[in-house]
């Protein structure tokens, strides 16, 4: 099992749209896979479930169906966490619901973060609580592969998420915000891993499952900007030929090579267009972009939009596939939306 979380400090990106459509193309491909939604803005799980559901998840009071009410034992004071109910997105896809409430767990987590170095376990149990509610998790849908979506932060609510991820993604907006984002992140994402693997090293004895804390650079996504008349091509140009070298000297720390455009760059792993069109179509009819049919309002030059989109996110999809090792079912990828 795999796991990748889709982290960049600088929100309105288009992570959580990415996350919620990778999920289900590696679905469409045979992919057994667990999405995590850790960003307290609960968009992930919105995206998922129908109204109903949705109110299902959030009652009046305890929330024993979300990642809040898997960790309320902990936060209370009461036990260890418990294994929230996997929501069935559909068949291959599976989903750990969000939930508002989670935000208040991050003092909580700031506060044990320094703990941990002293071995106690109830800070222990804490720090690690995502990373072990998502395996379970994961074991108990037989997922090939968990996607982790997290907040736009870099509090202590995403460290604990991170903890929990062997790989990250970044995606990014071709602009100055993103690139100033990324240089932010490269040095919290050493700092967390660095801090991580001193506290893994003590506690070895605790009698907790602890998470190996890789948080190994996967990759970047660029989502490019709806295009407008008052948007300077030759701006958003500017912003994209920075993007290689920027993820090199900040998230790997290398500066032996010198690439001017992300197109020849092998650590972008895709830039996709906005499908600016189809996304209310695809909220209303509660399905991804790529999936819309004509009885959903996606018609005439839309089809073909739908059908670009269907290719643009396979091709993803089938890169990161290779780059962890996930085989999927090839017979499956032409079964919707061939050339």
């Amino acid at each position: 099992m795999k796991s990748i979380a889709f982290f960049n400090h600088k929100g309105g990106v288009g992570k959580t749209t990415l996350v919620y459509h990778l999920a289900a193309m590696f679905s469409d491909l045979g992919v057994r896979v667990l999405a995590v939604d850790l960003d307290p803005q609960a968009n992930l799980t919105a995206m998922c479930v129908d109204e109903e559901h949705f109110l299902e998840l959030w009652p009046d009071g305890d929330h024993p169906d979300t990642m809040l009410g898997a960790v309320q034992p902990i936060m209370d004071g009461t036990g260890d966490v418990r294994l929230p109910g996997v929501v069935e997105v559909d068949p291959r896809f599976g989903l750990l619901a969000g939930d508002l409430g989670l935000s208040a767990f991050e003092g909580d987590l700031a506060q044990a973060w320094p703990n941990v170095l002293d071995r106690r376990v109830n800070a222990v149990r804490q720090t690690t609580a995502f990373a072990r509610i998502q395996r379970r998790a994961a074991e108990e849908w037989l997922a090939d592969l968990v996607l982790i979506d997290v907040g736009p932060n870099l509090g202590a609510l995403n460290r604990t998420a991170l903890i929990g991820a062997e790989h990250v993604v970044v995606p990014l907006a071709p602009d100055l915000f993103s690139l100033q984002g990324m240089r932010n992140l490269g040095p919290t994402l050493r700092q967390w891993r660095s801090e991580w693997r001193d506290r893994y090293v003590r506690n070895q004895s605790s009698g907790v499952e602890l998470p190996e804390g890789e948080m190994q650079p996967l990759g970047y996504v660029v989502l490019q900007h709806a295009m407008r008349l008052d948007r300077p091509v030759l701006a958003y140009g500017r912003w994209m030929d920075q993007i290689p070298d920027a993820y090199r000297s900040e998230l790997l720390q290398t500066v032996d090579e010198h690439v001017s455009s992300t197109v020849s760059d092998r650590y972008c792993l895709a830039t996709l267009k906005n499908y600016r069109s189809l996304m209310p179509l695809a909220m209303e009819a509660r399905r991804p972009m790529f999936d819309l049919r004509p009885a959903d309002g996606a018609l005439g030059a839309q089809q073909d939009a739908v059908r670009r989109c269907y290719n643009d996110f396979r091709d993803l999809a089938l890169r990161i596939a290779r780059a962890l090792g996930i085989e999927p079912e090839l017979t499956t990828l032409m079964r919707r939306h061939a050339p």
